[in-house]
């Protein structure tokens, strides 16, 4: 297992582009990924789940943990933590 903790700075936080980008990322990897909202408590719930990541209300500034484990767990923490890292930026490939 491996495990990370990051700041979301996105404006939007964990919603509508971000999240998609998110979970299109993490659903390319044989890996489970796991996320939990720090700051509100919230989680963990599947990161390749738009609705339950949704349910997470992860806004800009809270701090979520990103747990990965199985085959490729830390290929798709290191993905997952440059997308995040990057703003959600596009470019990742899986």
């Amino acid at each position: 297992m491996f495990e990370t903790t990051l700041r979301i700075n996105h404006a939007a936080g964990l919603h509508a582009r971000p999240l998609a980008a998110f979970v299109k990322l993490a659903r390319g990897f044989d890996a489970e990924v796991q996320v939990e909202n720090l700051t509100s408590g919230k989680g963990p719930v599947s990161g390749k789940s738009a609705v339950h990541l949704l349910m997470l209300a992860v806004q800009q500034g809270q701090q979520i943990r990103l747990r990965t484990s199985g085959t490729q767990a830390e290929e798709a923490l290191a993905a997952l933590v440059s997308l995040v890292e990057r703003d959600f930026e596009s470019g990742t490939t899986a």
